[in-house]
């Protein structure tokens, strides 16, 4: 058993406009924005208490002085042209000084810091860990080495990630293990859904 792994928080920076687009379309851009903004809390505190070393990656610049203690998450820039080739180049950064890398989103306002627990053990007996989101997506990776495949040929923002990267681990023939189900908030309907069950 090895130390716990490495966690890579990827958050967009919360700017008018840009954030929650489809919300936005219903709701007003000021709304979503909003709702980002307490997505991104509801992120914070999630791995607020995760013991192992934590990196947050901006979509387009770094934040000084936010909320995300410089403390508490070593703070770096995404790159990359598309989702894909962004998280991989995260996880080879971050495998440079870490043996187990997990990344979670900030869309996802169910994950506990229990579920990030859970990953971590998982990676000491999975080559994998997957928490799969109800739209056909994750909210968590967790991986042992980096394996370009499964960052490639996906369509992104559609509801086959999910089964395309399982696909990609049986023929890497690498072990897995599925975490639950939770749903990713990317609606305004899903963001009422969680404001009513909490």
């Amino acid at each position: 058993m090895s130390g716990p792994a490495a966690l890579i928080v990827f958050i967009k920076n919360p700017v008018l406009g840009r954030v929650k687009t489809r919300i936005a379309a219903t709701a007003g851009e000021v709304p979503a924005l909003q709702i980002y903004q307490q997505l991104l809390e509801i992120t914070r505190k999630q791995c607020a208490d995760y013991l192992g070393t934590k990196y947050l990656f901006y979509s387009d610049f770094i934040e000084l002085f936010d909320a995300w203690d410089p403390n508490i998450f070593i703070k770096k820039l995404q790159s990359g042209n598309d989702l894909g080739l962004r998280m991989h180049n995260a996880f080879s950064e971050v495998f440079q000084k870490h043996s187990k890398v997990i990344i979670i989103g900030s869309d996802c306002p169910y994950l506990t810091s229990q579920h990030i627990e859970q990953a971590n053990s998982i990676l000491d007996t999975a080559d994998c860990v997957i928490g799969p989101a109800l739209d056909g997506g994750y909210y968590l990776l967790g991986l042992n080495s980096i394996h370009e495949r499964l960052f490639q040929n996906k369509n992104w923002s559609s509801s086959t990630v999910l089964k395309d990267s399982l696909v990609d681990l049986k023929q890497l023939n690498l072990s897995y293990q599925l975490m639950e189900s939770l749903e990713d908030v990317d609606s305004l309907e899903a963001w009422n859904r969680y404001q009513k069950r909490n």
